[in-house]
């Protein structure tokens, strides 16, 4: 193993364990309700995303560049913006049960990470595409894009459970402490908004610049960039329904899921099953 990237992958190993136990202590709080349990979970998720952080700091000492290159190290950056984003929408709106499900797309994430093969986890050489400045704000807008809505995703789920037992008019304790529906519904379109604005930066406008600049077109309908185009449409057509025909609810929170459906197959699926100029399954 080469020795320059031991402490990235420690710091890995410790965020693991402490994304682990943080998902844990959310849904311990969720079905106990005991305020130390939410408490703790608080504090190991500011530390799970502290460990994270020196993660993806060691990670770019140890290589020399941002660490955006391959499958590995944006999947970390990517649990790390999720964390963030949890984090302050925790402290805004004091909903710690929703921590129970983003902080489990976040271990997902790790979980799917761990079990990359190690070529992904050791530092190459950087493919000339990828020494760009555009490239770097590229996928750094477009990860905050993808966290916006991987948190709509799991509030959409939320609020689809919470509607299913309303129309049955039937009650479950574990129901009852979700937030409200009305809220659930709001802070998923809002989640879905930002997430929008930067996944139209990042992956549309920078990527498109980059490209330019790495392969002489602005679009060459590559899998990447053409999915990039269907999951943009997706989430266009959500904001344009809620905003003209004020599409909320149940309705709403479908695209939603399928929105982030479709952003998962277009980082995984599409990486390796149809892979491209920029896939990072050919890293």
């Amino acid at each position: 193993m080469n020795t320059k990237i031991i402490m990235s992958l420690l710091f890995f190993d410790a965020a693991f364990w402490f994304y682990l136990a943080t998902m844990i202590l959310y849904f311990g709080y969720w079905i106990f309700r005991k305020e130390w349990l939410g408490q703790a979970a608080t504090v190991i998720a500011i530390i799970s995303t502290f460990a994270i952080s020196m993660m993806l700091i060691s990670r770019t000492y140890e290589a020399g560049h941002a660490p955006f290159s391959n499958l590995y190290e944006s999947m970390a950056f990517f649990v790390w913006i999720t964390s963030i984003a949890y984090l302050v929408l925790e402290f805004k709106y004091r909903i710690k049960v929703v921590g129970a499900f983003v902080m489990s797309i976040a271990f997902i994430a790790m979980l799917a990470t761990s079990q990359l093969p190690y070529r992904f986890q050791d530092i190459q050489p950087l493919n000339p595409a990828l020494q760009s400045i555009w490239f770097e704000l590229h996928v750094f807008s477009a990860f905050i894009g993808y966290s916006g809505f991987g948190l709509a995703f799991g509030m959409a789920l939320m609020y689809l459970i919470k509607a299913r037992f309303e129309e049955r008019k039937t009650s479950h304790f574990l129901i009852d402490r979700f937030p409200a529906s009305a809220m659930l519904d709001e802070l998923s379109y809002k989640s879905v908004a930002w997430g929008f604005i930067f996944f139209t930066l990042g992956a549309l406008i920078l990527g498109a610049v980059w490209a330019n600049k790495a392969w002489g077109t602005y679009w060459s309908w590559d899998p990447k960039e053409t999915w990039s185009l269907i999951t943009w449409f997706v989430y266009a057509a959500y904001l344009h329904a809620r905003i003209t025909r004020g599409w909320r609810g149940k309705k709403a929170a479908y695209v939603a899921v399928f929105g982030f459906l479709s952003t998962i197959f277009l980082y995984w699926g599409v990486s390796f099953v149809l892979p491209g100029l920029h896939a990072y399954a050919s890293q």
